[in-house]
């Protein structure tokens, strides 16, 4: 008997409702076995971030090998990545490694939600040509899209735009969140090879707790593809999940600021491979 199993590869955040954290909570809640490697540790709280220190690339490398080594992760997930010596050495580490794993998810991490650059300017460059090109899956947000297109986001055409040139920089799927344009219906559109594929439409919640949202939607696409669920499968119920966890704790206080969602609301027990 083996459980599903995935690594993520992110920042660990002090508060809990994000980065890492938030990744092994979601992977757990669905039933997948979580590993981890730490790139960075961060000083923050629900308020905001207050200090990041990267973790030595070699620490990082040598993470992912030893889980790579001997837990074997059926796929991965990449949150963030701060400096341009811990991406080459993720990308280096993973390119060992591409015969193991089925899916890598990238959720470009670049600001957090209180306006604290997360990746440092110089780094963009490197995560463009290097580890981009590895993902089965890109989740920007509207704001990441148009940093990754260089092209300004006010439309649906606009999304298309940028899709396209996103794809065209390597990686297979790009799913563009549409959480930041106004409105109380929110869509995500998933792109692949550059061609829409489908949307997904959510209503807003209204709720100061949305804290590690864009963590916990990757995490949670990575556990159902871990579950040997096809794209458009995994991001619709990945989709539901995220939304389910935001209503179960959309009126719970945590913190002074923004709080973080209830990732166990409905949790599962560890599946087993067939």
């Amino acid at each position: 008997m083996k459980y599903y199993t995935a690594l993520t590869i992110a920042g660990s955040d002090s508060c809990g409702g994000a980065g890492i954290q938030a990744d092994i909570k979601t992977m757990s809640a669905l039933g997948v076995y979580a590993s981890s490697a730490i790139t960075a540790i961060t000083v923050q709280n629900t308020k905001g971030v207050y200090g990041i220190q990267n973790v030595e690339p070699e620490i990082v490398k040598g993470q992912i090998e030893a889980v790579m080594d001997d837990i074997h992760p059926d796929a991965i997930k990449i949150g963030m990545v701060n400096d341009c010596d811990t991406i080459r050495a993720i990308t280096e580490t993973l390119k060992n490694y591409e015969d193991q794993f089925q899916h890598l998810v990238i959720d470009p991490v670049m600001v957090s939600t209180s306006g604290c650059r997360l990746m440092q300017e110089d780094a963009l460059d490197v995560f463009i040509h290097n580890l981009l090109p590895l993902a089965t899956l890109l989740t920007p947000n509207i704001p990441e899209a148009e940093i990754l297109a260089g092209i300004k986001i006010q439309n649906v055409e606009d999304i298309k735009n940028a899709a396209s040139a996103i794809s065209k920089l390597g990686c297979k799927y790009v799913l563009i969140k549409g959480g930041h344009f106004e409105g109380n219906e929110k869509i995500d559109y998933l792109f692949g090879d550059g061609k829409l594929i489908t949307s997904y439409r959510g209503m807003n919640i209204d709720t100061r707790n949305t804290h590690g949202t864009g963590c916990t939607l990757s995490s949670a696409i990575t556990s159902y593809l871990t579950r040997e669920m096809d794209m458009n499968t995994a991001i619709a119920m990945a989709k539901t999940y995220l939304s389910g966890a935001i209503l179960a704790g959309k009126d719970v206080k945590i913190g002074e600021g923004h709080g973080p969602v209830n990732h166990f609301y409905e949790p599962k027990a560890l599946f087993f491979k067939s």
